[in-house]
């Protein structure tokens, strides 16, 4: 099975943190306050490899960018909201492909500053170990 962005992007709308028209996967254009974009982490990785067979499980790396509001505040307990939910996952199905756990890469979300719109925006990395 495999765990694509859309996938990712349907799951982070199902958290209640942001309106569900509000989750976009790939560029934000026209960014409307409150949302979340979901985007593919671009890091070198080798394929997930098991010794004696093929593998249990992938890992699909995402970056989630927070883009809120004009209150630094608010913003950033947004992002906190959205980190603690994703950290808290363990053994969830998605769109029908098993989800064992999500590695957060940062001890927080990381703070982007402001868009030109004067928006604040937090950026939370993570690895999602799904079933192959």
């Amino acid at each position: 099975m495999m765990l694509y962005l859309e996938d990712i992007r349907d799951y982070i709308a199902t958290l209640g943190i942001a309106l569900d028209d509000h989750v976009y996967m790939g560029k934000m254009d026209n960014k409307k306050e409150k949302s979340i974009g979901v985007y593919q982490l671009k890091q070198a990785r080798a394929p997930t490899v098991s010794l004696g067979g093929s593998g249990t499980y992938k890992v699909k790396p995402i970056s989630l960018l927070i883009h809120w509001t004009k209150s630094a505040r608010e913003t950033e307990k947004k992002a906190y909201e959205l980190y603690e939910k994703l950290a808290a996952v363990r053994n969830t199905t998605v769109n029908g492909t098993k989800i064992f756990c999500i590695q957060m890469l940062q001890e927080e979300p990381v703070d982007v500053d402001m868009d030109d719109s004067k928006i604040y925006e937090r950026v939370i990395e993570v690895n999602i170990y799904y079933e192959r």
